[in-house]
């Protein structure tokens, strides 16, 4: 197995608006789409969907989950280990999303929060056999830790996306291989301000000090910032016309684990997996506009996001 994915199935109700609303008012929504979500399973799939062999550790519940577990099978995601749940029912999450592809996301964990460290205890071995471990925080804080440990233990490549957020400790964080906020999480990870260019982000970063391996702030449409060692580098995303920006972040983090198992150096993988995230969001829904590896390819090639640099310190 190429990559173990530890974390959160939902089933998304999808609320297409106009524009977001304010506090109070009630804004009158298209059709309800029902998707399949959660930020485990999102990132299941997009590495799936590149090609890669991955199987998704997670709990759904008893009664309802069957439809969920059939829909990941069908994107080629390995369920044997997605664990039914007693008296619990499944995660959903509401999603709404404007024109201009902003949006809102409420989580009702359901079964994800059912997701134990004996669960993760029962399948080291899957965990220890992949080369890339990749998880989220959608599940209990005792269960990533878990998760870390495991990875740790066996040596595997563990790449966290801190998401949402939640305080994490340096003893936590240095068990992790690569750290993946966006920039709002690495703000509340740093107790700083929100960064709103790539050099905010390099000058938050080369002050954080974090003892994890590296860090790379995604920054949406303007790409990404890796931190490792000494150096920050940009990595710029081409530029495409967004439908929706759900799931971008799940796509570059799937994406970002393909690359890794495959052997690519940080700075390629996170140059691959912006271009993934870039063309995620030219598609409504957090799976729909998930591309294939040719798709991601097609546009290194042709896309014009300039070459990776580094920011000066």
């Amino acid at each position: 197995m190429d990559v173990c994915v530890v974390g959160s199935i939902n089933r998304d109700l999808l609320f297409p608006v106009a524009h977001l609303p304010r506090a109070g008012q009630t804004v009158i929504a298209g059709d309800m789409g029902v998707l399949l979500g959660g930020k485990g399973a999102n990132q299941a799939v997009a590495t799936a969907r590149l090609g890669r062999s991955v199987a998704l550790l997670a709990r759904v519940g008893e009664a309802d989950g069957a439809a969920l577990l059939d829909s990941l099978a069908a994107a080629h995601v390995d369920t044997t280990a997605c664990l039914a749940t007693p008296d619990a029912p499944s995660g959903h999450a509401a999603l709404v999303v404007a024109q201009d592809g902003q949006n809102i996301i409420l989580v009702s964990p359901g079964a994800n929060a059912r997701l134990t460290p004996q669960d993760v205890a029962r399948h080291r071995a899957l965990i220890s056999a992949a080369r890339v471990c990749l998880v989220q925080q959608e599940i209990p804080a005792e269960t990533v830790a878990a998760v870390l440990d495991a990875a740790a233990d066996a040596g595997t490549v563990v790449v966290l996306n801190p998401a949402p957020h939640r305080p994490l400790t340096d003893e936590l964080l240095a068990k992790v291989t690569v750290l993946v906020p966006n920039a709002g999480e690495l703000a509340d990870l740093l107790g700083a301000a929100e960064p709103d260019t790539p050099e905010e982000a390099a000058r938050l970063l080369r002050g954080a000090a974090l003892p994890c391996g590296a860090v790379i702030a995604t920054l949406g449409v303007h790409g990404a910032v890796v931190a490792q060692g000494t150096k920050t580098i940009y990595v710029a995303a081409p530029p495409v016309t967004a439908v929706d920006t759900v799931g971008a972040g799940d796509t570059f983090c799937g994406a970002l684990a393909d690359a890794l198992a495959r052997g690519d150096d940080l700075v390629d993988a996170a140059r691959w997996a912006v271009h993934a995230a870039s063309l995620a969001t030219t598609a409504p829904g957090a799976q729909g506009g998930m591309p294939t590896a040719a798709q991601v390819a097609e546009l290194l090639q042709t896309g014009e996001a300039p070459a990776p640099r580094e920011l000066a310190g």
